[in-house]
């Protein structure tokens, strides 16, 4: 069975169960958003206790505060009246194994899909590539810690968002489900 038969088939179980979720609000029960990593690995809903309805989940690669994640915050506040943010990277995240230069670098030669060595990535494709890479900023991860710290900073201090709402710094780590606070990114996301 193919992928799109697999979603398929589960959404029409999902839609003959669904009962009264069509009477969910559309500002988050819970009044707060996260934002996390695109990894498979992480359950927000499962690590953060969330019910359908409860919170706003939004997730790119890296989890990383990128202009279009600012956006979906601002618009969570300002529109849906969230009141508290987190900002949840983890361990082991695949965003730790590339520079911006080695991904413009392997976008260049092919845009097929790159193998993972113990040298790091490397292009298996024969190509056409594109030069397109090297006019977006990758948001890479050398520091796991550093990068939920300067992600907290960059929302904090970005003037769309009011001093009122505190952001807060975690880890999950990808080995125990646990949130590990980044006490410097939670003391940056404080209330101004």
């Amino acid at each position: 069975m193919a992928v799109l038969d697999e979603v398929l088939a589960a959404n029409k179980k999902y839609v003959d169960n669904f009962g009264d979720k069509s009477q969910l609000a559309l500002p988050p029960a819970r009044h707060f958003a996260i934002l996390t990593c695109m990894d498979a690995r992480l359950d927000p809903a499962k690590y953060a206790g969330l019910s359908e309805g409860d919170a706003h989940v939004i997730r790119n690669a890296g989890g990383r505060a990128s202009d279009d994640a600012i956006r979906s915050l601002v618009i969570s506040y300002k529109l849906l009246g969230t009141k508290e943010w987190f900002i949840i990277h983890h361990s082991d995240c695949g965003m730790e194994f590339f520079t911006d230069e080695v991904i413009r670098g392997l976008l260049a030669k092919s845009l097929e899909t790159a193998s993972l060595g113990a040298e790091g990535f490397f292009d298996v494709g024969t190509g056409p590539g594109s030069e397109e890479a090297a006019f977006i900023d990758w948001l890479t991860i050398s520091d796991t810690n550093h990068a939920v710290v300067e992600d907290v900073e960059r929302v904090r201090r970005h003037p769309l968002v009011p001093g009122n709402i505190p952001i807060y710094g975690y880890v999950y780590d990808v080995r125990s489900g646990a949130l590990v606070e980044v006490p410097e990114a939670t003391r940056a996301g404080s209330i101004k």
